[in-house]
């Protein structure tokens, strides 16, 4: 396994691409001061290694009529890694399915769903959710508004962890 060092100019790409994705190799290069070429290659380097793994829209889901949205949170018979990943994978491959954590705790999934209304809501508890029999209990909360932060921490992880945003190994 090959391994490269990060170091602050990687970050700020990352930065960067994170505050906006739609940036230009130009502009990247311009900001963190770099040859458009060199730039480019550092960006390659960060996609092939699996640090940046991709650019999304953030689409307005109300604009799209997904107008409502919750979260399900999901206790399972059975705990044995091959249950779990499969019900993982489905649960993923669901449409009106955003995103789904595996926590510890009372519950083992919280699954954060966008639907039309809340008939949508009861009808994809019910025929994708309850209906798994490895799904013993689930609960429903209803999400009233939410803020999201994109971007890493950099400035607290400079302060807990000292130098490591200079230098760090990475696997390439």
């Amino acid at each position: 396994m090959n391994f490269r060092t990060l170091d602050r100019t990687d970050f700020e790409i990352l930065h960067l691409l994170q505050k906006n994705a739609r940036l230009s190799n130009k502009q990247i290069a311009s900001e963190v001061q770099l040859a458009p070429s060199t730039c480019h290659e550092r960006i390659k380097i960060l996609q092939s290694s699996g640090i940046l793994r991709g650019a999304h829209a953030d689409v307005d889901l109300r604009a799209v009529g997904l107008t409502l949205e919750a979260l399900f949170f999901i206790e399972l018979a059975k705990h044995e890694r091959a249950v779990v990943d499969r019900f993982l994978n489905e649960t993923e491959s669901i449409p009106e399915v955003r995103r789904a954590f595996l926590v510890s705790g009372r519950y083992d999934l919280i699954v954060h769903v966008a639907v039309k209304d809340i008939e949508h809501l009861r009808n994809l508890a019910f025929d994708r959710f309850t209906s798994q029999p490895v799904v013993v209990g689930i609960e429903t909360s209803i999400v009233f508004d939410s803020r999201v932060r994109n971007e890493l921490p950099f400035d607290v992880l400079e302060m807990s962890e000292g130098s490591s945003l200079r230098k760090r190994r990475v696997s390439v």
